[in-house]
């Protein structure tokens, strides 16, 4: 646990310079780890979590020996360090693995002074399958699965990788074995993104089911694989295209749209409409990737003006910080987002700096 430097036992040398140290005269401060914790838990292989330690923190020294971190720099960065070892050790104790992302968004949610603390956010499971546990990993993926929890509708924006479809998912599929719900419905709207359905071999079904997949796959991550296709058989899961929706009154169900991006602001009405009662309803898409034709407007882009404010919905805004696959993709969404900044206003790019320049500028 961190210790005070008022508090601290008078064997911690809290004066004294580390060798290595910027300024030999700058304080350093001694975090004592419990000695029933594991240090290579904490540390990583080879160092890997110190290291990633290290390179957010630039200008603090860290040095560890024994079960003790001895951190010298700026009491602000210092501080900054001793909670995130405090809350990697919570993350310990709570009977969850530390990884590298682990820690950088333990840190991450700590510069944001956040009031929530990031072992309370990476602690919290949504449902198990197989060994596997489905948790938030950043902030506002845990601001959206407690809107959900609080809400009957709330839209989940924003860009790939977000986690947006896949802790509704989750979070469905936690209701269903509550018994909070009685089946679960999930739906896309069948949009030929660049494609041709027509051309397509098969029934149909055959040409749908590729817009349905990711569904599918989501869902053997969290449901059993073998029981399946007896709840689909039984109607406890259903998944459909958004066409099918129409004409229906969907009581006790947690129902998920996806995709929904490609919804005319017509489909979405008649979407929302069909909520029943004991039911809940999730809206997922990314309004920055819209596969609509031509200059048809997307029903998730205007949906926050029509019902923004209204009673038990609630919109939860993602961002690339959110990212929680590859961390390229992250880059990659940041990197497309300034492109397009850049096209919308030509002028700004002479002016400054591209994409491109900004990210040189940002490595330099």
């Amino acid at each position: 646990m961190t210790e005070p430097a008022d508090q601290r036992p008078s064997g911690v040398a809290e004066g004294a310079a580390e060798a290595g140290a910027p300024n030999r005269h700058t304080p350093v401060h001694t975090v004592v780890v419990p000695p029933d914790v594991n240090m290579v838990t904490l540390l990583g292989p080879r160092d890997e979590l110190l290291r990633t330690m290290e390179r957010a923190f630039p200008q603090v020294v860290i040095h560890v020996r024994g079960n003790e971190f001895h951190v010298s720099g700026s009491s602000a960065d210092v501080a900054l360090v001793e909670r995130t070892i405090d809350e990697l050790l919570a993350v310990i104790e709570g009977g969850q693995p530390l990884n590298r992302d682990a820690v950088e968004r333990s840190i991450q949610m700590l510069r944001a002074h956040s009031s929530e603390r990031p072992a309370d956010v990476l602690t919290m499971n949504i449902v198990s399958n197989r060994g596997r546990t489905i948790r938030p990993k950043t902030l506002n993926q845990k601001h959206y699965v407690d809107a959900i929890d609080a809400n009957t509708i709330v839209f989940g924006i924003g860009p790939a990788g977000t986690g947006k479809t896949y802790l509704a998912m989750a979070k469905a599929v936690a209701a269903l074995q509550a018994k909070q719900v009685n089946r679960i419905i999930l739906t896309r709207p069948a949009v030929e993104a660049g494609e041709r359905l027509g051309f397509l071999p098969g029934t149909l079904n055959d040409k749908i089911d590729p817009y349905l997949r990711p569904l599918y796959d989501a869902l053997h991550d969290m449901v059993d694989p073998e029981s399946i296709p007896k709840l689909m058989a039984a109607g406890t899961i259903e998944v459909a295209p958004l066409a099918y929706m129409r004409g229906r009154s969907l009581n006790d169900a947690f129902i998920i749209l996806d995709e929904a991006q490609n919804t005319s602001p017509e489909q979405m009405k008649m979407f929302l409409t069909r909520l029943g009662f004991g039911s809940k309803m999730v809206v997922t898409g990314d309004v920055t990737q819209v596969d609509l034709p031509g200059s048809n407007l997307s029903g998730l882009r205007v949906v926050r003006d029509i019902l923004d404010g209204l009673e038990d919905v609630h919109f939860s805004l993602l961002t690339a910080q959110d990212v929680v696959r590859h961390r390229l993709v992250g880059a990659i969404v940041t990197a497309y987002g300034q492109w397009d900044e850049a096209q919308q206003h030509p002028g700004r790019r002479q002016q400054g700096r591209g994409p491109r320049e900004h990210r040189r500028a940002q490595r330099d």
